[in-house]
């Protein structure tokens, strides 16, 4: 059976899981609102915007994917994000990020995670585990995603900054 699907169809459909589940949702609401009447209706239209939203979030997850097979292997575990590459790497804890920045005349494309004290990590867009960057970055407060995913599509010949930290102001003593 697993002969009946060409390797690049299966990959395809693979990463196109989660828009194709979230779609047979919306159209399962959709005929539950449509087709059914009271309670079931409501719960209808309910899965069904749920499943719609939930769908714009793996379309956005899937636009990030840049495909694996790049150099090294990040890994996410509680807020450490860590990068082991064939000739750098590191581990930054997420809660001191200071700068997140997409440097898109390196080859290939890379993030530069910049802490507020320490080292920069540079982590490529093609490396192995780096779509689950997506979901890191989405927590950063103030990060405008469709911004982030646009200046990825479009690959700049110069460093972009996507987000920074807000900085608090000193306090003056008089």
């Amino acid at each position: 059976m697993s002969d009946f699907l060409r390797p690049e169809a299966r990959a395809t459909l693979w990463r196109w899981r989660e828009v194709m589940v979230a779609a047979a949702f919306v159209a399962l609401g959709l005929r539950w609102a449509l087709a059914s009447y009271g309670v079931l209706s409501w719960l209808g239209w309910v899965v069904a915007a749920i499943s719609a939203a939930l769908g714009m979030v793996a379309l956005q997850r899937l636009r990030f994917g840049q495909g694996g097979g790049g150099p090294g292997i990040v890994q996410i575990d509680e807020r450490q994000l860590s990068y082991f590459g064939p000739l750098t790497g590191g581990v930054i804890d997420l809660d001191d990020l200071a700068r997140l920045e997409l440097v898109g005349d390196a080859r290939p494309a890379h993030w530069r995670l910049t802490p507020a004290i320490g080292a920069a990590l540079d982590i490529p867009v093609t490396a192995e585990g780096a779509d689950g960057l997506f979901d890191v970055f989405a927590t950063l407060p103030g990060l405008r995603t469709e911004r982030m995913l646009e200046t990825l599509s479009r690959r700049p010949d110069a460093t972009v900054v996507i987000w920074q930290a807000e900085v608090a102001p000193v306090p003056r003593i008089h």
